[in-house]
């Protein structure tokens, strides 16, 4: 069952600029082998629903680590039969267009 999920998880409470806590959740899902695709608000991975859940984890895990409160927001898109969803979607808006966006 492959899925895409999106995560975007932040502490609460620490300075302005949380670069450094976000940094350490990008590391744990670099780590994880999966495809992934980081954007300014967030990152999307792709993969069976139980490894992603288990790379939310971690990531919840290793910020937990540095901070008291954690917000997080998480979208999941499951397609039956769907693979390479990660590049495949941005590449059949691309197709519609006829020119690449920018990425």
């Amino acid at each position: 069952m492959s899925v895409l999920l999106e995560i975007s998880m932040w502490p609460m409470g620490k300075d302005e600029s949380v670069g450094e806590y976000v940094a350490g959740s990008v590391d744990v899902i670099d780590q994880s082998g999966l495809p992934y695709q980081v954007n300014a608000m967030g990152t999307v991975l792709e993969g069976e629903l139980d490894e992603l859940l288990a790379v939310v984890k971690k990531c919840f895990d290793r910020m937990a680590r540095d901070c008291d409160r954690i917000e997080c927001m998480l979208k999941f898109d499951y397609r039956r039969g769907a693979k390479d969803r990660l590049t495949g979607k941005v590449d059949s808006v691309e197709q519609k267009l006829g020119r690449p966006l920018n990425k």
